[in-house]
């Protein structure tokens, strides 16, 4: 069943004892979350004037993390700007409301970025069809990450520019796309990163994306092979593969001994609704990822899709040597007047982890 990709009410069951991300936490603990906050608009500039004049949406996002108080953020879904305004803007909603970060993240995504080629036989070569990601102009579902903790800028490596056809055994659809897209269509619909955090004494590599829906296409099902590859991407990285190269120039996977996070909006249930399950299902059960997320349905789902019901598409998944202490997905109980709030901000929910911050006692 195709999913529809547009803002719909969402009917998630709760469940009562589920973790509540507003309880008190140690202070020796850190808390890691992913959010899609469902802020991309459709308009170049948009979203700088939404949260300059303020509006009820983004101001539901903002209590929403202001509740969470992660010391780490994904964010999903933020429209990209040159100049960083829209990320500045953002942090100062958040400042008001009693959530700083000292540090932050951002860099270029694919989508809306032009290949000048035909890449569906629409007869153009121009528009978001034909893009490098699905955008109607460059940085629109933009990514940031926000942090307490010091961001080791010199060592982060981005993996925009590695073409789909780089990653050995991928599922690209040869017979689907024009042959010069070989040299030209990127992995990424918007990019991968690994940002590494300086947390006590020792380095965590977040690694974050947001792979395309796997939804939107024909029988040639290009979204759901390119959704498995940016998945199956991560497996490959922690493995240390030696086929990336990162747009700093630098080669190859994660150290073996690298603490990490994997991070995102990954757009891929391991069990139900569209899509390939294999590179979700691998990436979850891979030796060196401990899945921490509570283990039933209701606990685990995300969001809630059309014609498709609840899914598990967000994710927040440590490497064993970090020592989870609890973790959970944000959905306030009945009768909590958050609940609307966070029903009111996103179409997903705000996945969270709580982990002891390596070198304290244990």
């Amino acid at each position: 069943m195709r999913w529809s990709w547009f803002p719909f009410l969402l009917f998630f069951t709760g469940c009562d004892d589920l973790p509540d991300a507003s309880a008190e936490r140690a202070a020796d603990t850190i808390r890691i979350a992913s959010y899609n906050t469902h802020l991309a608009r459709g308009e170049v500039g948009k979203l700088i004037t939404e949260l300059k004049d303020g509006s009820a949406q983004v101001d539901a996002v903002v209590r929403v993390i202001a509740l969470a108080n992660p010391d780490i953020l994904l964010v999903n879904e933020l429209d990209y700007d040159n100049e960083r305004e829209a990320l500045k803007l953002f942090q100062e909603r958040l400042a008001d409301a009693g959530v700083e970060y000292a540090y932050s993240f951002v860099a270029p995504v694919n989508t809306g970025k032009p290949t000048k080629l035909d890449l569906t036989g629409d007869g153009k070569d121009y528009g978001p069809e034909n893009a490098q990601g699905w955008g109607v102009f460059e940085g629109q579902f933009g990514m940031a990450i926000l942090s307490r903790l010091p961001i080791l800028s010199d060592d982060t490596r981005t993996f925009s520019g590695v073409r789909w056809s780089e990653m050995p055994d991928n599922l690209y659809p040869l017979d689907y796309y024009p042959e010069e897209a070989l040299e030209v269509l990127r992995l990424s619909s918007k990019s991968h990163w690994d940002v590494p955090i300086k947390a006590g004494d020792t380095t965590i590599h977040l690694l974050a994306s947001h792979p395309t829906p796997p939804v939107f296409d024909g029988e040639e099902d290009r979204n759901g092979r390119r959704n498995h590859d940016e998945i199956r991407f991560w497996a490959d990285y922690i493995d240390g593969a030696d086929w990336m190269l990162s747009d700093q120039g630098t080669e190859g996977g994660l150290a073996d001994d690298a603490s990490f996070v994997v991070m995102g909006d990954l757009n891929n249930d391991p069990e139900n609704g569209d899509g390939r399950h294999e590179a979700i299902k691998k990436l979850i059960n891979h030796p060196r990822i401990e899945d921490t997320a509570p283990k039933g349905a209701a606990e685990t789902a995300t969001a809630d899709f059309d014609e498709v019901g609840q899914l598990r598409v967000d994710y927040v998944l440590p490497s064993k040597d970090l020592q989870t202490v609890t973790s959970g997905v944000l959905w306030p109980k009945e009768g909590d007047p958050m609940r609307e709030v966070v029903h009111s901000a996103s179409d997903h929910r705000l996945v969270w982890l709580d982990i002891k911050l390596p070198g304290s006692e244990k």
